[in-house]
């Protein structure tokens, strides 16, 4: 492997009294050996040079047998060492299993550790293990008093991984912020809306309000649309712009229909929205439904379904019906 020639002597300058590099070729030689590329070994280094010199045996074969154990392969533990690379120095027995078991015991249904180990992968600066084992307890303990418990739990550990190593009072004023936007801790939107704001800057959050006022929503339906649906926090504000201008000008919806339903707002607009209606239109005008489904019904059916009750149950329309199914319909 080598190694750029300043960091060669930053390592050199740092560890002048280690005189032998015996040490440095057998770790560098035992993780090559784990499948770690000269990429990984090289960032882990530059980033942590006391690695070269740690003992293979006694230090890193534990810990990384540990994380091998888990499920991980060579190169994801190459990448997630290289990253946060802090884990080697870590102790197996105070720091890494405690934090693991937690997450572990939290996760539901994790067939194969492969949600732990997108959890450890996703987490910023690997505040897995560098935050305090006490602070992963004590936001999971919060979050369980407000309701968000089992696999609500599990699904915020997975969406939001971050969440649960900040302070708890950090944690502490995101709920208190979600619950003065009108969710309460009994309520099963509570975890879709503390991911929402999760996800979000204060200054994102106010934009978006801000773009459903000018198409002249109040302030209390903004507020309505976010408690019936928190995802639509986290979608563009140029698919809202343009989901709200179609609904509003071409389905002909009123303010209040949108305000029911926010989350057809969601949907993919070019690959669900607009075909599915387009064929809604031409099916209406040629009279094959007496009856004209609700949008929610429309946009929520399953693929197969759509297919088959609004384009293959009428054999002699179905060609033409798919043609215009599968166009180019947003620009046309």
């Amino acid at each position: 492997m080598a190694i750029s020639e300043p960091l060669a002597v930053s390592i050199s300058n740092r560890f002048s009294s280690r005189k032998s590099l015996e040490k440095p070729h057998s770790v560098v030689q035992f993780l090559k050996q784990l499948g770690f590329s000269d990429d990984h070994i090289r960032s882990s280094v530059q980033s942590r040079p006391q690695i070269l010199f740690s003992d293979v045996d006694k230090t890193l074969k534990p810990k990384l047998h540990f994380f091998l154990d888990l499920g991980l392969t060579g190169p994801e533990l190459g990448k997630l060492v290289s990253t946060h690379s802090h884990v080697l120095l870590d102790s197996l027995e105070r720091t890494l299993k405690p934090s693991v078991d937690i997450i572990k015991n939290t996760l539901v249904n994790d067939k194969n550790n492969q949600d732990l180990i997108r959890v450890l992968q996703r987490t910023y600066r690997g505040w897995v293990f560098s935050k305090p084992v006490s602070r992963l307890k004590c936001n999971i303990a919060f979050l369980e008093s407000c309701g968000i418990v089992g696999p609500q739990l599990s699904y915020l550990l997975k969406k939001q991984p971050q969440l649960f190593f900040i302070s708890e009072t950090s944690v502490r004023d995101l709920v208190s912020r979600v619950l003065d936007m009108g969710f309460s801790v009994d309520s099963r939107m509570l975890v879709h809306a503390v991911n929402a704001v999760c996800s979000i800057s204060g200054e994102t959050f106010s934009r978006k309000i801000e773009l459903f006022r000018n198409f002249g929503f109040s302030e209390e339906e903004c507020m309505d649309m976010v408690r019936r649906a928190p995802g639509l926090l986290m979608v563009s504000e140029g698919k809202l712009k343009l989901g709200i201008d179609f609904f509003l000008k071409e389905v002909k919806l009123g303010r209040n229909a949108l305000v029911s339903y926010p989350i057809c707002l969601m949907f993919s607009m070019e690959k669900r929205v607009v075909p599915r209606y387009r064929v809604l239109r031409v099916i209406m005008s040629k009279g094959l439904l007496q009856k004209e489904p609700s949008l929610s019904y429309l946009l929520t059916i399953s693929e197969v379904e759509f297919l088959g009750k609004f384009i293959f149950r009428f054999p002699d329309d179905a060609k033409e019906i798919l043609e215009i199914y599968k166009g180019d319909l947003l620009d046309s």
